[in-house]
């Protein structure tokens, strides 16, 4: 007894009627994969949360090496002006959908080093858009799964927006 029979004697059967942007979103909220930039102290725990201990490959996020393959991008630690311009080729260089996760008071507002220094941004919204920002200095592993978790939300939200579009 296969699914087809099932299918034929009930005339009932286990079909899913969906619209393929909610299919879409489901399965890309599934499989983010992130491309890390990690600038400063924020990236040890950014590596930390990719280890074993916290695993963040059980919600799908996979590491990538490049900006084409990549759907989020992970901005840890202080964000300079020099390494502005390379953020912003690099976010461009992302295929649509994209998502920002800002972690660190570095990347978020600048610190403390933004006051003091010429040379570090305010914050990396200034120069792309953040869906989620983490904060903390340098923030647990356990607030990036819990943004990578918002970020997740978000994507599933985007996806109710379509269908009440069409």
């Amino acid at each position: 007894m296969g699914f087809l029979d099932n299918l034929d004697k009930t005339g009932e059967g286990s079909v899913l009627v969906t619209s393929v942007d909610t299919l879409f979103n489901w399965a890309r909220l599934s499989s983010l994969w992130q491309m890390s930039f990690g600038l400063a102290c924020c990236a040890i725990e950014m590596m930390s949360t990719a280890a074993s201990h916290y695993d963040m490959m059980r919600f799908g996020v996979i590491p990538r090496p490049s900006p084409r393959q990549s759907d989020v991008i992970i901005i840890s630690g202080t964000v300079t002006l020099k390494m502005a311009t390379r953020i912003k080729m690099l976010y461009e260089q992302m295929a649509d959908p994209k998502y920002v996760i800002s972690m660190g008071n570095c990347s978020n507002c600048g610190g403390p080093y933004w006051e003091y220094g010429y040379h570090v941004l305010r914050g990396v919204d200034r120069i792309i858009p953040v869906d989620v920002y983490v904060p903390g200095c340098p923030p647990r592993p356990e607030a990036l799964l819990e943004g990578l978790m918002r970020l997740q939300e978000k994507v599933r939200e985007q996806g109710k927006a379509v269908d009440l579009e069409v």
